[in-house]
């Protein structure tokens, strides 16, 4: 493991080299696009308004998680509800309640002030309140303009004057001017905007910056957080939202009291009109019978009878009872309501399922205010309630049969003793029956009047389920962050260029990197020639110092390696197509030789598109052409230059009709034959290898072949097919000159061994390889 750290950090630096080798070129195109992004961000931060951040953390009774004075709650308060947090937080931001809030503090017309890049938002320094009388029904308008007179108390807009602290009937709807106590009138422009929002609209706004979650997992506390351009409009939206959440809480309880609480009267009503009427007719009764006394017999019976009855009372109850949590649960429509007790069943499942049926509907009601009826969030509660019902009609279903057979038992039992009624006066037996009747109304209207006082002490005992545990308001804006705008603004003008320089040059089907060449082909790249911005066709001479020239100095060296410099050679020079400069190598690359000493003949066999005599400045005379028809002497198609008394030129002569099987004749290996008698070096420059077959022909007479290929010219298919086709058609120990590399980026720039035209690092060390030859 020791050894292996070297080599991952050699390799690390490899790779940042070569990033750097790849993008430097393109600085320019980098600050530019900096620049770009830091001119946007600054237009950003004009235009945009900071945000300041208001919070708020309640206490939430919740019964799960606990609090200290839940259990007390709990004994006092009948009406006390569940309440989970996760639903409590989706409360707080429900829509109904930011919309009441919106409604409480006027924001849905707010009032700003002119700016050059951004109006400002005004609030407590805003010269006016503006309210709606009907801002539901506000469509939402634009900035409207109006002038403030402080001295006149008086608002102009769009021609009009109006006055304050009354309706208007405006264009825009009924309005109110209200002047602001916290205004201070400052001297010189009193002009401003203010605009009127659609309330869903602005609720909805509201909500994406607005957040209500749970300190933690297990606590009931609730943190609410939300950013405001205007901070003290931010801190008084949040009190008011918590103001409109504590006080709908409350009014769901005293809604569910009083109900409750009319249902008892009503049924207190009922019972206590019975009992009236059953005590007016025992009373009638005794005075008409004068029955005021019962024997003895009577009275132990009549003991025995109320002992009867009162178990037929506390059936009938059961059964009355039954019957109303019947009639609840059957015409119910899920919303919550008056429950009715069960406490005279005696039954504790039916009373834990209505207690559930209960708490259903009233987490479905507090999930219907935030979410909405058809949520997909509340339906399955919805389902819940539905199935819930069912199981309690059957569960009332199975009491009553069991309460009817316990009645039909004391029916039974209530007739023996009414046989031995028969044997008492006939005046007793009725005044039994009366007292009878008065015991279980009596039994019936003392139960009410205990449950009326249970809900009214209920009633009385509400108290907020929530507390206000600690605000905040940030001295500083929280949004925008401008450092982070910065940092991203960077990353993503650098992601830009990097992204534009990959596009540029991997999606181009032209050679762009000498890598491309060594992945493609086996042959070596033997020399590079950058791109000159002279047009002179001739870069060097026995004087010249350019960068170019040294190139080709670099080209002469390297020919060693190609076994071209211990005797008299002859060098092939083509390309893939024309264009690629195969004549500017084979101008410039025999001169080169010619300024060494040696002899060097010049041949321009490109007998299709010849140039070589317009690169030297050479009139056209016989040539190669008319050598190999055989109707000149090779002495007279040898021409000399004025660019170096060793250089000379053997030019095409005519053109003839059938180059290639004019090669083929004979007489192109007489005449290098010949040549190579006389010359140090012969330099032929052929046609290309695509259009042409030229150059394999003439390949097989030369010692050497130069296959030039261009920067971002030649394509990258005819470089892959440069193996295949060699195999077919043999060219003669090959070497590749990677001809006007153009410097890459946005300036001129050379940087490293790629002087800005293509070398990776990887390449670089290669040429270092080659010694003194790229020396």
């Amino acid at each position: 493991m020791p050894q292996k750290q070297p080599v991952n950090s050699d390799l690390q630096q490899n790779l940042l080299i070569k990033s750097i080798y790849r993008f430097a070129p393109y600085w320019q195109m980098y600050l530019l696009l900096l620049l770009t992004a830091f001119l946007c961000c600054f237009i950003y931060l004009l235009r945009t308004a900071p945000l300041y951040e208001a919070s708020a953390t309640i206490l939430v009774q919740d019964k799960k998680r606990g609090s200290e004075n839940a259990k007390a709650i709990e004994d006092l308060d009948m009406l006390q509800s569940k309440k989970i947090i996760d639903n409590e937080t989706d409360v707080v931001t429900s829509m109904p309640l930011i919309s009441q809030a919106i409604n409480k503090l006027h924001l849905y017309a707010p009032v700003y002030k002119k700016n050059t890049f951004r109006d400002k938002l005004l609030y407590n320094d805003a010269p006016v309140i503006i309210e709606c009388g009907q801002p539901e029904q506000l469509a939402g308008l634009g900035k409207i303009p109006f002038t403030f007179d402080a001295l006149a108390n008086t608002l102009s807009m769009e021609g009009h004057v109006y006055s304050f602290g009354q309706w208007q009937n405006t264009s825009f709807g009924k309005l109110r001017f209200t002047i602001n106590p916290g205004y201070r009138a400052p001297a010189g422009n009193n002009s401003f905007l203010f605009s009127l929002e659609n309330i869903r609209s602005l609720a909805h706004d509201i909500n994406d910056r607005l957040k209500a979650v749970p300190t933690t997992k297990l606590s009931s506390l609730i943190k609410v957080t939300y950013k405001d351009e205007n901070p003290q409009r931010a801190e008084d939206f949040v009190n008011s939202l918590i103001d409109a959440y504590t006080n709908a809480g409350k009014t769901d309880k005293n809604i569910l009291a009083t109900n409750t609480l009319a249902f008892i009267d009503q049924r207190i009503a009922v019972v206590e009109k019975e009992l009236h009427d059953i005590e007016q007719r025992k009373q009638q009764f005794s005075s008409r019978n004068g029955a005021f006394d019962i024997s003895t017999q009577g009275r132990l019976f009549l003991e025995n009878v109320s002992s009867n009855d009162q178990k037929m009372s506390d059936i009938n109850m059961g059964l009355s009872i039954l019957n109303e949590v019947d009639s609840y649960i059957s015409s119910n429509n899920n919303a919550t309501g008056s429950v009715p007790s069960v406490v005279g069943v005696g039954d504790p499942q039916l009373s834990q399922m209505v207690e559930k049926l209960y708490n259903a509907q009233v987490e479905y009601e507090a999930l219907k205010k935030s979410a909405g009826e058809n949520n997909p969030i509340v339906l399955p509660l919805k389902n819940k309630i539905e199935k819930i019902k069912p199981d309690i009609a059957e569960l009332i279903k199975n009491q009553r049969a069991n309460l009817q057979v316990s009645r039909k038992n004391v029916y039974a039992t209530n007739n023996s003793y009414a046989s031995l009624l028969n044997t008492l006066p006939k005046t007793e037996r009725q005044l039994v029956d009366m007292d009878r009747e008065q015991n279980i109304k009596s039994g019936v209207y003392s139960f009410l009047l205990q449950k009326k006082e249970e809900t009214a002490l209920s009633q009385q005992s509400i108290v907020p389920e929530t507390k206000l545990i600690s605000s905040d308001l940030s001295e500083d804006p929280v949004s925008p962050k401008i450092p982070l705008i910065l940092f991203g603004a960077c990353v993503m003008a650098i992601l830009a260029g990097t992204c534009i320089v990959i596009v540029k040059e991997s999606l181009s089907n032209k050679v762009m990197f000498r890598d491309q060449i060594e992945l493609a082909t086996g042959f070596p790249v033997i020399g590079e020639i950058s791109f000159g911005v002279s047009r002179d066709p001739i870069v060097i001479s026995d004087d010249t110092k350019t960068f170019i020239a040294e190139q080709f100095r670099r080209l002469r060296m390297t020919l060693n390696y190609n076994d071209v410099h211990d005797h008299p050679k002859k060098i092939l020079v083509t390309s893939a197509i024309s264009g690629e400069g195969k004549s500017f190598i084979a101008s410039n690359l025999a001169l080169t030789l010619a300024l060494t000493g040696r002899k060097v003949a010049l041949l321009d066999f490109d007998l299709n598109n010849p140039s070589l005599n317009n690169k030297l400045n050479i009139s056209q005379r016989d040539g190669i052409t008319d050598f190999l028809l055989d109707e000149c002497s090779l002495e007279s198609i040898i021409h000399p230059t004025d660019l170096d008394p060793n250089l000379f030129l053997v030019s095409t002569g005519r053109l003839p009709h059938n180059p290639t099987e004019l090669l083929m004749n004979g007489r192109t290996e007489l005449l290098l034959k010949q040549l190579e008698k006389d010359f140090d070096f012969i330099v032929v420059d052929t046609a290309p290898v695509i259009p042409v077959t030229d150059a394999y022909i003439l390949s097989k007479f030369c010692d050497a072949t130069l296959y030039v290929i261009r920067h971002k010219y030649t394509p990258k298919i005819f470089l892959e097919r440069m193996d295949e086709d060699n195999k077919m058609h043999r060219l003669i120990n090959v070497g590749i000159v990677f001809n006007s590399i153009a410097p890459r980026g946005t300036g001129n720039h050379n940087y490293g061994y790629g002087y800005g035209y293509g070398y990776t690092y990887e390449n670089s060390r290669k040429g270092k390889r080659l010694g003194t030859s790229l020396s």
